[in-house]
């Protein structure tokens, strides 16, 4: 909760350039605060890059349950209509109303949506389990760390209160955990139809939902598509002696 003497004499604002996050002026600490509240934005940019580039049925499906957590955070402030903290010390706010929290609902979407992705969806690369475990509790921590930034960043700048983000991390908790099984559950035995579609196909739309692990199939073929490639080009551009 924002304390009193904070709304009845606020700092002088300034605003991050080319976005509307205001921190105190002067105050480091409120605009390293600043910038961690704007990893949500980073977040929608880097779904839709990875979107534009796979075209893979999973993280257009992630990106869908985002969107709908977000269509639920605007349900939810419409039926509490609770005010947000020290109104009028920011000059531009773009929802009135603060419950629940938008920022810390979706990065808690995200998180707890790729921590069940990492440990229950996604299969070992390797027969290094020591690292393998290694490297997911360290991308973990990473991730529970950035929650929780964006998290304390909304009270700290006087955005939300306490109540408002930790319910905001509760709803985007919760729909992650329903949208994880109902995606793995429902709609990932339907992929392989779905990438069948005609449209599909036009798109380049794709499933890899049956492939163990992505990320050393892809390595594993562009290596050896490139090993196939380099020898027939190279003596096609090589003049005759």
């Amino acid at each position: 909760m924002a304390l009193e003497d904070q709304c009845s004499a606020p700092p002088r604002w300034k605003a991050i350039s080319v976005t509307h996050v205001e921190f105190p002026e002067g105050d480091l600490a409120g605009r390293l605060l600043a910038y961690t509240s704007l990893l949500p934005v980073a977040i929608i940019v880097g779904f839709i890059t990875l979107i534009v580039f796979k075209r893979e049925l999973h993280t257009i499906s992630f990106f869908g349950g985002l969107l709908l957590n977000e269509g639920v955070n605007w349900l939810l402030k419409q039926i509490f209509r609770e005010p947000r903290p020290c109104a009028g010390v920011h000059t531009t706010v773009y929802a009135e109303y603060g419950m629940p929290s938008n920022h810390s609902q979706l990065t808690w979407f995200f998180v707890v949506y790729f921590f069940l992705f990492l440990y229950l969806r996604m299969h070992q690369t390797n027969n290094a389990r020591c690292v393998d475990l290694l490297w997911r509790h360290i991308l973990s921590i990473f991730l529970l760390g950035m929650a929780s930034s964006v998290s304390y960043s909304r009270v700290y700048l006087l955005y939300h209160t306490w109540s408002q983000v930790f319910y905001g991390g509760v709803t985007g908790t919760t729909f992650a955990i329903i949208w994880f099984f109902f995606t793995q559950e429902v709609l990932t035995p339907l992929f392989p139809k779905i990438a069948a579609w005609p449209i599909s196909e036009y798109f380049l739309v794709r499933d890899t939902s049956l492939i163990p692990n992505i990320l050393w199939f892809e390595y594993t073929v562009t290596r050896s598509e490139a090993r196939s490639w380099f020898p027939v080009h190279i003596a096609a551009f090589t003049p005759n002696l």
